[in-house]
């Protein structure tokens, strides 16, 4: 197989590292989504990683809280997940580098735009935590930033769902599914791909996102390889 991309962001959601426990991390299922990505790295492939925290707090679900410390507390419970894939590669025997938006220098580097090009440059996986460090952004608008900043040439959403639908399959069994749809269809019709701030930047900057199921990791290695799997979304 070989790679159709150079570089890619691949944004994990906390969920899908909870495994059948639902909650917390379940490290073997880390390890599973890990050895895939150990594939490409031994392809040569630059990865940066992407961790949502919604296995350990969402904050948009915290009631009369204050939305920004909520915020902030979704923020450390990433650094929890990105510390978790670090540890799952470095067992793998990838070199990986974690990077936080919010400096915590006793367990992670301060993301630095030129630092992370250079990790690549050395072939290192690296994992960003804390989201963007703002409070009231998502992951997913993380994800578009970090893509962006990194010259990414696609953002690999790995999800429970295999695609993008015109509604919820897990509520209409008759939901359509897409194969290919445009940033503009996603935000005229509030697709559930990305919240529309993250679609809007990927929209702005003309990078594709690829969204397609997790339930096999191996998936992570076929969309690299330009498979046809999931749901491509672009301008």
């Amino acid at each position: 197989m070989q790679p159709k991309y150079k570089r890619v962001l691949l944004k994990l959601s906390g969920e899908a590292l909870a495994g059948e426990q639902k909650q917390g991390i379940d490290f073997n299922t880390v390890v599973r989504i890990c050895e895939p990505i150990k594939k490409l790295n031994e392809m040569g492939v630059d990865v940066g990683i992407v961790v949502g925290g919604g296995n350990f707090w969402r904050g948009r679900s915290s009631g009369k809280m204050d939305r920004t410390r909520a915020d902030h507390m979704g923020m450390l419970a990433t650094v929890i997940n990105a510390l978790g894939v670090a540890d799952a590669l470095e067992q793998l025997g990838v070199d990986v580098r974690v990077q936080t938006a919010i400096n915590m220098r006793s367990i992670a580097e301060p993301y630095i735009r030129s630092r992370t090009m250079r990790h690549y440059e050395k072939n290192r996986v690296v994992v960003f935590g804390c989201g963007t460090g703002n409070p009231f952004f998502s992951t997913d608008t993380a994800a578009a930033l970090r893509a962006a900043e990194t010259d990414a040439e696609i953002i690999l959403k790995a999800t429970m769902v295999d695609g993008v639908y015109d509604s919820d399959p897990k509520k209409n069994p008759d939901a359509i599914k897409f194969d290919h749809i445009s940033f503009a269809e996603v935000l005229s019709k509030g697709l559930a791909v990305m919240d529309s701030t993250a679609a809007s930047m990927c929209q702005d900057n003309d990078i594709p996102i690829l969204v397609f199921s997790l339930e096999d990791p191996e998936n992570i290695v076929r969309a690299v390889c330009g498979e046809s799997i999931g749901t491509l979304v672009t301008k």
